[in-house]
């Protein structure tokens, strides 16, 4: 098994593949009840998408915080013959756990956890077959782990973390042949220059991070929000109406007028495609620009919508 493991993991696959693959074989060694993958980082903790939900419930959790003080502590593999002893005032769904930390140069990053409901369930080969397992996988998972952050760095701005534009761009390419419909908002920050110029080019940047938040809580989870370039930003709405696209817009206005310290404002162009009419990203964009320039030339902190067939 170890060598057909080692040859599974050495390839290129995601993080997500990886834990699924791992999950399979765990459970096919030991069938277990549950298969928990939890990242550690400083004070931190994460359960891996994979995990089963157990250990995403309230107890799970506090089942794992206690499991993750001691493999900070030790750095060791813990064997359970019954955890309820241990945590006697929590009702836990498992009895037998096996603990196995992912050490990768002498670096912890986290640590494997399989339960079963049994007392004193795993023998002790269980538990040193389970300890090979995770030390021949950490290398792919820290290594999926490292392609995946890579990836992200990639298509993501680093002040922001919004998205960069060519990942926006290559979205919306998609969503034109996937999709029905779609809203993209140009957003600027008015006056930006004069923010700088009062309060310093760090606050400027606080500026950006703070309406980059107000755009995450104000869009859908398959919305995309981007940096566009200096002071613009973008947002991308998939299969959203016109109407639904500008009450977004509208409502990005206000909420970074109220929220926003010191106070500023943004202008949007908005612009609109639908598969009943030949559409361009080109032309998408440019709509949206003219719509966003209008906007600046009225007075700014405002909506415009900008259509191919209708009026400025």
């Amino acid at each position: 098994m170890g060598i057909i493991l080692r040859l599974r993991l050495n390839s290129s696959t995601s993080l997500d593949e990886t834990v699924q693959f791992l999950k399979s074989q765990i459970k096919k060694s030991f069938n277990t009840d549950d298969i928990g993958f939890v990242l550690l980082k400083d004070t931190e903790f994460t359960i891996l998408n994979g995990s089963n939900s157990v250990f995403l419930s309230e107890v799970g959790k506090k089942c794992v915080e206690f499991i993750a003080e001691n493999i900070r502590v030790k750095k060791e593999a813990l064997l359970y013959s019954n955890i309820q002893n241990q945590l006697a005032d929590e009702t836990i769904p498992f009895s037998s756990l096996m603990v196995v930390p992912m050490i990768e140069s002498d670096s912890l990053k986290g640590f494997c956890i399989v339960s079963h409901s049994i007392p004193y369930y795993f023998t002790f080969d269980m538990f040193k077959l389970f300890q090979s397992l995770i030390h021949h996988s950490t290398l792919a998972i820290t290594n999926s782990m490292l392609r995946e952050e890579l990836e992200r760095m990639v298509i993501t701005d680093q002040l922001t973390q919004l998205f960069a534009k060519g990942f926006l761009n290559d979205e919306i390419k998609q969503s034109m042949e996937k999709d029905e419909e779609g809203t993209f908002i140009l957003l600027d920050i008015d006056n930006f220059k004069k923010v700088n110029d009062t309060f310093g080019h760090q606050t400027g940047d606080e500026i950006l991070v703070q309406v980059a938040n107000i755009i995450q809580q104000n869009i859908r989870s398959s919305d995309i929000g981007a940096r566009w370039g200096g002071e613009e930003l973008a947002i991308y709405l998939p299969g959203a109406s016109l109407k639904t696209g500008s009450q977004v817009a509208h409502r990005l206005v206000e909420a970074v007028y109220k929220n926003t310290k010191p106070k500023i404002t943004v202008s949007c162009g908005v612009s609109y495609w639908n598969k009943k009419r030949k559409d361009q990203v080109e032309s998408l964009f440019n709509r949206a620009d003219v719509g966003l320039y209008h906007a600046k030339e009225r007075g700014k902190n405002q909506v415009v919508i900008k259509e191919d067939k209708s009026p400025f």
